[in-house]
């Protein structure tokens, strides 16, 4: 049986203006194992086409070519994968060596994509390399060989996997004499070995040397002839110094390969990931820069992230921090029980809703309902020696409450209470900054730490004790209700996040008192103030958040307290910023993707003969795919990265900056937020990688191997 055999084999070539070209006409011709080939002929004569089809780089043709009796033409794709990985080894003029792999890994790739190990890999290429004169450059990249050295590793790369056939297309041709009789000395030996070698040549020189010369004029071959001179077993060098293969006298120490057993093995993702760092390495500078652009988008993601997170989460830790996990503090909200937003409701602080007699009692009863169907004891009581329903009262306005301190001048000094509370239940002395100092009562307030400057002291115990004269103007009953009073500030209190305004506690029973007085003195009905605020003292935690989740799931017209209410104002202004935020970072990401998928679509295009070189040597669409596949990955994996490390530090210089001015940091960097990140990162990457990963898959081998 013939090692090769050639019937009638056509081929045509697609014109511009739709006619067809015959570029190979009627070709039969065999070939036995142990052959030196040599095709001659012209320039467009058909030879590298022919060699092509040999080589299943191209299956558009007629006619049929066997391989150990098979037909080559019924192959399907994996099967012409494997003839070109195990069978076949393609030897080219211009090397084709992938620059950015080392010698050896440019040897081993064949046995790469067919997963062998790594241990096997290096020791069969180190042997080849060794017996082709190359043991000082393993390490080496080819741009760092002469021609000849580079053409021997070419040839190394093609007999890595032991193939019946070695395919050289012009070997010789960019060689200087004296390294063309080295490699044509290779090419006979391994032909010498029982293997068939083809070359394509337009040396009649290199043609005389081999052991048939068959020549190709106009698709057909015009001739086909023995070299009768031909002797086996010689060799074309004498005398050299360091002679590549062996002399004649020692030919029977021929080069021997162990075959490779990996033939049904594919490339491994571990193999995939190792070549396309190899490659990103390759063009470190431009895919730092690409991933840094991507990173800053994602740098933009974590600090918005953060920073919405650390500000709902301070407002929402200084609102708990003024709560008590036995008190429940309800107020009334901006929307009606419907859901319904009440005109004026943007308002609504500077003029707090009030509660009449009649809604408390129903807020008493509806909770007290929910309760019970909830198998609760707990029951709200608005009477009596064990009530545990109390009242407040809130508001914020510049003009509602002033205070006036005589500091020896003729007017002394006055300043705008900006927020006036009546003191809660829960209230207790571990809220007072000063050393001395207790909850105001009767005739007293107590002042947020902003009073120091108001007095002129830096010592929160200088304030303790001072008289000042307390203007209110009350607006009740639609009649405005002024009151002056002379009081003493009790203590300096934490007031939460309104430290840095001037605050003031007055009691809610001293504070009716001083309003029925002013209604009296008026003759108007003493019917004192109605509460903004309603205080009920529970059993335990468990029953808070019971009433708690009912006002939130069932009562729109009801909230929790003014702190309560900030957070519940601030949620949403984070909401609609935070999708505004999200709006611009969905759109970098966008962009980052876009950016990724032109550089990876470049990088196809700047590779498009390396991609030629993986499929001559069997590497599938797949393998292709993967590895451009894993390039995307790698990008996104390192773009994310350097995402994360530099959102640490932009983030942690903030925190440092912002406490320095506002004595805290709302900046929450929490760990999941650099997960999503990663995770956003490494999906646009694959995905902008799919189509340029499917291009080059999808690229024909023969137009990619002439791709300048």
């Amino acid at each position: 049986m013939k090692a090769l055999e050639l019937e009638n084999v056509n081929k045509f070539y697609k014109l511009a203006n739709k006619q067809k070209f015959k570029a190979l006409d009627n070709i039969n011709v065999s070939f036995d194992k142990g052959e030196l080939v040599s095709i001659v002929g012209e320039s467009g004569s058909g030879k590298s086409t022919l060699m092509n089809i040999i080589g299943g780089l191209d299956s558009d043709y007629s006619g049929k070519i066997k391989i150990d009796g098979k037909d080559l033409k019924k192959f399907k794709q994996k099967q012409l994968d494997d003839y070109r990985k195990m069978k076949i080894g393609f030897v080219f003029q211009s090397f084709n060596l992938i620059p950015h792999l080392s010698i050896l890994d440019n040897v081993t790739i064949p046995l790469t994509l067919s997963n062998e190990k790594e241990s096997v890999k290096t020791q069969k290429a180190t042997i080849l390399l060794e017996k082709l004169g190359l043991k000082e450059h393993l390490k080496k990249k080819p741009n760092q060989l002469s021609g000849g050295q580079k053409q021997r590793v070419a040839i190394a790369r093609a007999l890595i996997n032991d193939p019946d056939i070695i395919l050289a297309d012009e070997p010789t041709g960019a060689l200087d004499s004296s390294t063309t009789l080295q490699i044509l000395d290779i090419l006979k030996e391994i032909a010498d070995d029982g293997k068939l070698v083809i070359m394509v040549t337009h040396s009649e020189k290199v043609a005389k040397i081999s052991s048939r010369i068959i020549e190709i004029s106009d698709g057909k071959i015009i001739r086909d002839e023995k070299n009768e001179n031909y002797a086996k077993g010689s060799t074309l060098i004498n005398g050299d110094k360091n002679p590549i293969v062996i002399e004649s006298e020692k030919s029977n120490k021929k080069i021997k390969k162990e075959k490779t057993n990996s033939t049904k093995g594919h490339l491994s993702f571990l193999s995939s990931l190792k070549l396309a760092f190899h490659s990103m390495w390759a063009s470190k500078t431009k895919n730092f820069l690409m991933a840094l652009g991507v990173s800053i988008s994602l740098i933009s993601m974590i600090l918005m992230l953060s920073f919405g997170s650390g500000l709902t989460g301070y407002i929402s830790s200084q609102a708990q921090a003024y709560s008590s996990p036995t008190n429940v503090t309800i107020s009334k909200s901006n929307y009606d029980r419907d859901g319904n937003k009440l005109d004026g409701a943007d308002m609504s602080m500077m003029s707090p809703k009030t509660f009449s007699n009649d809604e408390i009692e129903e807020i008493s009863n509806d909770i007290n309902a929910f309760l019970k169907g909830k198998s609760s004891d707990f029951v709200i009581k608005t009477s009596g020696e064990d009530k545990n329903l109390s009242y407040g009262y809130s508001a914020m306005t510049m003009s509602i409450a002033s205070i006036t301190y005589d500091n020896g001048s003729e007017n002394g000094k006055t300043d705008q209470i900006i927020y006036s509370y009546t003191t809660p239940p829960y209230y207790t002395e571990k809220k007072i900054l000063s050393k001395n100092g207790h909850i105001s009562k009767e005739k007293e307030i107590m002042l947020s730490s902003a009073c120091l400057e108001f007095f002129g002291v830096k010592d929160y115990d200088d304030v303790v004790g001072k008289e000042v004269s307390l203007s209110i103007n009350f607006p009740v009953n639609n009649t405005s209700i002024n009151i002056t009073k002379n009081v003493k500030v009790s203590a300096v209190v934490d007031v939460s996040i309104f430290s840095q305004m001037l605050v003031m506690y007055v009691d809610y029973d001293y504070l009716n008192s001083c309003v029925i007085e002013a209604q009296e003195s008026s003759n108007l009905d003493a019917t004192g103030i109605s509460p903004s605020l309603l205080f009920i003292e529970t059993d335990g935690q468990k029953t808070t958040d019971l009433i708690n989740s009912y006002i939130k799931s069932s009562r729109k017209d009801l909230s929790g307290s003014v702190e309560e209410q900030l957070v519940e104002m601030f949620n949403e202004m984070m909401s609609t910023f935070s999708i505004a935020l999200a709006v611009i970072a969905g759109i970098s990401l966008i962009v980052a993707l876009i950016m990724i998928l032109v550089v990876l679509y470049m990088s196809v295009s700047e590779r498009t003969r390396e991609i030629g070189v993986l499929k001559s040597i069997g590497a599938r669409g797949k393998d292709i795919k993967l590895i451009f596949s894993t390039e995307s990955l790698l990008i996104g994996i390192f773009s994310g990265i350097t995402g994360i490390i530099f959102s640490a530090v932009i983030g942690g210089i903030l925190s440092a900056i912002l406490k320095s001015i506002l004595g805290f940091a709302p900046i929450a960097m929490m760990w999941y937020y650099f997960v999503f990140a990663l995770i956003i990162s490494v999906v646009i990457s694959v995905l902008a990688g799919l189509y340029p990963a499917s291009k080059a898959s999808k690229l024909d081998p023969v137009d990619a191997l002439r791709h300048d």
